[in-house]
């Protein structure tokens, strides 16, 4: 049975993935650069490389807890601190201009592999992915490493549910977004929120 708090993690998810970062302006900026098509194989492709992650993640959790329940309880610990770090460094930027850079015009496959090799490359996605997903796996869950993979593949669809649209209306939302520096502080400000609610949370869950 997957033992997982589904509609907290939907919401915390949808919210950190609206937040205009690198893959968000990736898709964007490619978007913009050759067409909707290739905003939207780029969105696949960021996708694809969270998968990567989501099994990164899953087998390192599941090598913790053969070794020690107690480790993995440290790890969930370190995690919430992790995440409320962040969750300060976003309240702190206040979200700051919209940079994209238009880059020559590449074949869909490539745009693909490079939307792939964006997050599957980035060490700082392979931290936050094993900071946030288990903090959505009940205490006492019979098979959290399971649970854990479920939530990666789910936040994976997540993304391309919300950046797919994102790279085929990239040239009006990213007109929008320039135009409102106090909404994209906004969003920065709520995900901000959100990643501290998250770690406090964890910080203070009673375990079964």
């Amino acid at each position: 049975m997957i033992d997982v708090s589904w509609l907290l993690f939907i919401v915390a998810s949808l919210v950190l993935i609206i937040t205009p970062g690198q893959d968000m302006v990736l898709v964007m900026s490619r978007s913009i650069a050759q067409g909707a098509g290739a905003g939207v194989v780029t969105a696949a492709g960021v996708s694809l490389g969270l998968v990567g992650h989501t099994l990164l993640a899953t087998l390192g959790l599941g090598a913790v807890l053969r070794t020690s329940e107690w480790l993995f309880v440290a790890l969930k610990l370190a995690g919430a601190a992790y995440l409320i770090w962040l969750g300060i460094g976003l309240l702190r930027s206040g979200g700051g201009p919209l940079d994209m850079q238009i880059a020559s015009r590449r074949s869909l496959l490539r745009l693909f592999f490079d939307g792939a090799l964006s997050n599957v490359s980035n060490p700082k996605i392979a931290i936050f992915y094993f900071a946030f997903l288990p903090q959505f796996v009940a205490p006492g869950a019979t098979h959290p490493a399971l649970s854990v993979f479920v939530l990666g593949l789910l936040f994976a669809a997540l993304t391309f549910l919300v950046k797919g649209p994102v790279g085929f209306f990239a040239g009006l939302l990213s007109g929008w977004l320039r135009a409102r520096p106090s909404a994209l502080a906004g969003l920065y400000r709520c995900s901000g929120a959100v990643l501290i609610a998250l770690g406090l949370k964890l910080a203070f869950e009673r375990r079964g």
